[in-house]
C-alpha cells in the first residue's frame, strides 16, 4: 500500500484548516484509494460475520469526520485518524451486531486470534479495542503503533514513514505494545 502524496494532502489539509470547506472532500478524494484498502484491509481481518463492505465502511467513517472537523496538522495525522474512524465505526458495527444476535456475552480472545481473522471477529474487534483504550491511556504512541498494524493493516515500514519515526522504534513499539495487550488479555482469562 503506497500513502497519498505528502505536499498534495497536506496542502489540501491546510486549506481545509484554514476554512475553505471544500479541500476535505479533495483530500479525501487523493487518499480514497489507500483508505479503501485500509477498510478492506481491516474488514477481511474481521471475519465473514460483518455485512459491511469497503466502500460502506469508509463512507460512513467520512460522515463521522464530517460532522466533527478534525484539524488534521499534517499527512500521518490525517491516516492515523481517518485509520481510528474507519475502526470506531467497525466496532459499532459489531457492538450492534454482538447486541442483536448474541445478548452482548463477552467472549476471550488471544491477540494472536485477533491479529488472524478469526471467524468470531466480531467479539474480538470489541475485546481488541476495549483494550487498545487501555495501552492509550499508558503509552499513546504504543497504541497508535499497534492501532495503525491492527486495524490500519499497515506494516513496519509503513507505520514509520506515516508517523515519522525509526523502524527500530516502530519494532520497539510494537513489541511493547503486544506484549502488554496479551498480559492484559490473559489476566482477564
Amino acid at each position: 500500500m503506497s500513502v497519498a502524496p505528502a505536499a498534495g494532502l497536506t496542502e489540501l489539509l491546510q486549506c481545509w484548516r484554514d476554512g475553505e470547506g471544500a479541500a476535505f472532500g479533495e483530500a479525501f478524494s487523493l487518499a480514497y484509494a489507500e483508505l479503501k484498502q485500509i477498510a478492506a484491509q481491516r474488514l477481511r481481518q474481521s471475519g465473514r460475520h460483518l455485512t459491511l463492505t469497503p466502500t460502506v465502511l469508509l463512507h460512513e467513517a467520512y460522515l463521522r469526520v464530517a460532522q466533527t472537523p478534525i484539524d488534521f496538522k499534517n499527512r500521518a495525522h490525517f491516516f492515523a485518524s481517518m485509520s481510528l474512524y474507519i475502526r470506531s465505526t467497525l466496532v459499532d458495527h459489531a457492538r450492534a451486531r454482538q447486541a442483536s444476535k448474541r445478548g452482548g456475552g463477552e467472549v476471550q480472545v488471544s491477540l494472536s486470534e485477533a491479529l488472524q481473522g478469526d471467524e468470531s471477529m466480531v467479539a474480538d474487534i470489541l475485546a481488541l479495542d476495549q483494550i487498545l483504550a487501555q495501552l492509550a491511556a499508558l503509552d499513546r504512541r504504543c497504541a497508535d503503533v499497534l492501532h495503525l498494524n491492527c486495524f490500519a493493516g499497515l506494516d513496519r515500514q509503513q507505520i514509520a514513514d506515516v508517523l515519522r519515526m525509526s523502524l527500530a522504534t516502530v519494532d520497539r513499539d510494537l513489541r511493547f505494545a503486544r506484549a502488554w495487550v496479551q498480559d492484559e488479555l490473559d489476566r482477564g482469562r
